[in-house]
């Protein structure tokens, strides 16, 4: 008699690649309304007579929105289920767009950028606990890659729509109202998306649980039995998981705050750098964002055949390679400039796969959605301060010493994966979550 399958040994289904791509949908918004805000300051700035604090306030903004979003939702998640959260968060960053396109004011657009952040942050623990609860093992590195992919496209697209804007009257309306379509989009593609079996599982509702499955991948298709105990937030900072918790997010910092420096103010580093300024300067920042997004395409296979472990060391070893270059040649030639940027986004593609994938997997199901919440608002601390520190860092030091900043925080990514990174391919997910991981792979 050949023995059931569980939700870690199919393939993947059409119901599971739709999930993926609109369950992709957040990190699109984020790269999105993060970046665009970076081409319309061109704009608002003078228009609202921006200061360098004030520029600094309105970049940090989003990502202080972020820290609290994932922090509280994804507790939430945990609690109420996934499948609620998958679309509430879509329609209300739907209303904060359009919303943001009537400010007049410094401190309205400071309010509105906090706002977007927070329900843009909730959606990052709702997204990817669902995909990763219904994703099989051999495709998760896949899966969770493609979603973080899409954050470059995000990211991307922004750039491009800027692009066109950037010379339109009164252009910074449409370019802060534009990520109101995709929501429209997402909402249509999410809507009647199922609850996840883990999670209800987990719960105690197997029976319903079951029905879910049968019903998507039929009656030969075993739900694994999760031990029901009560969501605490507190678990996620006791013996076995505190220590996980430290380096996701430690690793999160170090891959997201040089980057989020470079997209939240690409045009204005990339004038520094000798691009020009305007239209010249975002097609710099474009041609920059491909290689992010390129990046990502080759990681998601490596991390299945590599292993989680050597891409992340070897990664931030590259990156900090990179950026040490224009650190110490801040005034070469502009295409030893665009290589060296290049190099270093091409390489941020596994750790920036990883930093959703690794909490994903290290966390058991009842606290999956708040470990991740609070692994993304751990990282955003440092993104928060850096994205307020950068524009007036950069003005006071230049550019060359504010690559150097950078290169202090991929060194501190590499010796803490060297440290403390697990190996956790092919394994389930009750086996990499499990707190005996450790005793199989652990960091040396």
């Amino acid at each position: 008699m050949q023995p059931q399958k569980t939700l870690d040994d199919f393939e993947l289904t059409p119901f599971l690649k739709k999930m993926i791509i609109f369950a992709s949908g957040g990190p699109f918004l984020d790269g999105y309304v993060l970046v665009i805000i970076g081409v319309a300051l061109a704009q608002l700035g003078p228009k609202l007579h921006l200061t360098a604090h004030w520029s600094a306030l309105v970049g940090a903004a989003a990502l202080a929105g972020i820290f609290i979003g994932t922090a509280l939702f994804g507790y939430v998640t945990d609690i109420i289920g996934r499948q609620k959260m998958f679309t509430i968060d879509i329609i209300a960053i739907a209303i904060i767009s359009i919303a943001t396109m009537f400010v007049t004011t410094p401190i309205q657009l400071v309010i509105m950028r906090f706002l977007i952040g927070i329900v843009i942050g909730a959606d990052y623990p709702i997204a990817t606990s669902l995909v990763t609860e219904f994703t099989p093992r051999k495709y998760r590195a896949i899966s969770i890659g493609f979603i973080a992919a899409i954050w470059y496209v995000g990211a991307t697209a922004a750039d491009i729509v800027g692009y066109y804007l950037i010379d339109v009257d009164g252009g910074w309306r449409w370019m802060l109202g534009s990520s109101f379509i995709p929501c429209v989009i997402l909402l249509i593609g999410r809507w009647g998306t199922p609850e996840s079996p883990r999670w209800l599982a987990s719960k105690g509702r197997m029976e319903e649980a079951r029905a879910i499955v049968a019903k998507l991948f039929g009656p030969d298709v075993e739900v694994e039995a999760e031990e029901v105990q009560k969501t605490r937030y507190s678990k996620i900072f006791e013996k076995g998981y505190f220590g996980r918790m430290l380096f996701v997010g430690t690793i999160w910092a170090c891959q997201v705050v040089p980057m989020f420096g470079l997209y939240t103010f690409g045009p204005q580093i990339m004038s520094a750098f000798g691009f020009g300024s305007g239209s010249q300067a975002i097609l710099g920042d474009i041609v920059i964002s491909m290689f992010f997004l390129i990046g990502c395409i080759p990681a998601m296979f490596w991390l299945n055949s590599i292993g989680r472990r050597p891409l992340l060391i070897g990664s931030f070893a590259i990156m900090t390679f990179a950026l040490a270059v224009l650190g110490f040649f801040p005034n070469a030639n502009i295409w030893i400039v665009v290589a060296a940027f290049a190099l270093y986004a091409f390489f941020s593609g596994g750790p920036g796969i990883l930093q959703w994938l690794y909490p994903n997997e290290l966390f058991p199901t009842e606290i999956r959605a708040s470990a991740v919440g609070a692994a993304m608002a751990f990282s955003r601390i440092g993104t928060v301060l850096s994205t307020y520190a950068l524009p007036i860092f950069m003005e006071a030091r230049g550019v060359g010493p504010t690559m150097f900043v950078g290169v202090a925080i991929t060194v501190l990514g590499l010796v803490v994966s060297i440290a403390m990174a697990p190996e956790t391919k092919g394994l389930t997910l009750a086996q990499s979550s499990s707190v005996d991981l450790g005793k199989r792979v652990i960091a040396k």
